[in-house]
C-alpha cells in the first residue's frame, strides 16, 4: 500500500483590496449572511472521494472512510476563537482546532494522541475542541486521526495565517475579495493583487471550473453585494 499523501492546508479569508482582514478583534464589515453561509458550506463539505483531496486518506482496505465518521478541520488562533460569539462555537459539523500558547499548560480531562488536547469546557455534544500550542503540533495531531479528517482549513487570524503560509503544505487560498472600503488594523501577510499571477508566479488565481470542482458547488461568479458591501469569491493556488 503506498504511503499516505501529505496533509494539505487551505486558507480561508475575507480581505479588502489591501488585504485588511480585521478591526478591533472582529470583522470590519457586518451583515454578509450569504458570504458566511458560503464559508459554512465549503468548510463542512466532505470530499466525495480520496482523489478529490490529497488530505483525505483511504482506509486499510483502500476505501474511503464513511462520510458520517469524518469531519473537516478548521484551525484558528485563540483570538479568532474568542471573536466567535459563544452561541456559535464550536463551529458545528467541523473539528475545531485552536492554537493557543496556553494549551501546553492545560490540565485536560482527556489527552488525545499527538499534541491535541480536548478542551472539555468548550465541547458541545459531539463537537469537540482541540487545543494545541502551535500549528506544527496541531498538524501532528491531525496526522494521527487522518482516517477521520477530510479537508483542513486555516481560518485566522493574522499570525496563524503567517505560519501557514510558510508551510509547503499550504496549497490554496479561498479568498472573498471585499471590494468596498473598510478601515482595518489587521492584515493578511500576503498581497494577492487583481491580476491572475502573484509573487513571481508562486500564487495563481484558479479558473472557475477548478474553483467549483474543488469546493464542490457552483460558486457565484462576478461581483456580489450584500448590505451595500461588494465582494467576489476567488480561489488561488500555489
Amino acid at each position: 500500500m503506498p504511503p499516505p499523501a501529505p496533509l494539505e492546508l487551505t486558507l480561508v479569508l475575507a480581505a479588502t483590496r489591501d488585504m485588511g482582514i480585521g478591526l478591533h478583534g472582529g470583522l470590519p464589515w457586518t451583515g454578509l449572511k450569504k458570504e458566511m453561509a458560503y464559508f459554512a458550506r465549503v468548510t463542512k463539505r466532505i470530499p466525495p472521494s480520496p482523489s478529490s483531496s490529497s488530505s483525505l486518506p483511504s482506509q486499510q482496505d483502500g476505501t474511503a472512510p464513511p462520510a458520517a465518521a469524518m469531519k473537516n478541520a478548521v484551525i484558528m488562533g485563540r483570538k479568532t476563537w474568542d471573536s466567535i460569539p459563544p452561541r456559535f462555537r464550536p463551529l458545528k459539523g467541523r473539528l475545531n482546532v485552536v492554537i493557543s500558547r496556553s494549551a501546553a499548560s492545560l490540565s485536560p480531562s482527556q489527552t488525545s494522541p499527538g499534541a491535541g488536547v480536548v478542551d472539555e469546557n468548550e465541547k458541545k455534544g459531539d463537537n469537540e475542541v482541540i487545543m494545541a500550542p502551535s500549528l506544527e503540533q496541531a498538524l501532528s495531531y491531525l496526522g494521527e486521526r487522518r482516517t477521520n479528517t477530510g479537508k483542513i482549513f486555516v481560518i485566522g487570524g493574522g499570525q496563524i495565517y503567517g505560519a501557514a503560509l510558510k508551510s509547503p503544505q499550504t496549497k490554496r487560498i479561498l479568498l472573498t475579495r471585499v471590494l468596498s472600503d473598510f478601515e482595518c488594523d489587521t492584515f493578511f501577510p500576503l498581497v494577492l493583487g487583481d491580476d491572475n499571477n502573484n509573487n513571481g508566479g508562486e500564487w495563481k488565481r484558479s479558473s472557475k471550473e477548478n474553483f467549483d470542482d474543488w469546493v464542490g458547488e457552483n460558486v457565484p461568479e462576478g461581483v456580489q453585494e450584500e448590505n451595500g458591501t461588494r465582494y467576489e469569491f476567488q480561489m488561488w493556488e500555489r
